[in-house]
């Protein structure tokens, strides 16, 4: 069970990260809440897992010239500037307040999409 339900969440965030919609968010709350894996590990399992489902996510976007690359450079460039400094600030927080920031923007992007409907 400790392999089977990580690798089916990572199948459905896979399936996602291929339409590219935010499956980390997703692998996230699996691994926390139903793995038992604690946030700050499951936040570094995420990011190891975005690397190669957004490469390989990418590759075929570009080849189908589905990318904008004068939108996409500039907020690629401001996605990595930011990621360092949150980056930084996150690893000098408190393990439960990361968890809680996570908690509410997961609040906020649900009632934000219940508003929607």
């Amino acid at each position: 069970m400790k392999f089977i339900l990580p690798a089916a969440a990572g199948l459905l965030t896979g399936i996602l990260s291929g339409w590219g919609v935010g499956g980390g968010t997703i692998l996230m709350v699996c691994l926390t809440a139903f793995a038992g894996m604690s946030h700050t590990a499951a936040r570094s399992v995420n990011l190891l897992y975005f690397l190669p489902t957004s490469l390989t996510a990418l590759y075929w976007h570009g080849k189908n010239r589905l990318i904008r690359w004068r939108c996409a450079l500039p907020a690629a460039a401001a996605g990595v500037a930011a990621a360092i400094c949150a980056s930084l600030l996150a690893t000098g927080l408190d393990r439960e307040l990361t968890r809680r920031i996570f908690g509410g923007f997961l609040v906020l992007v649900g009632l934000s999409e219940f508003r929607r409907q």
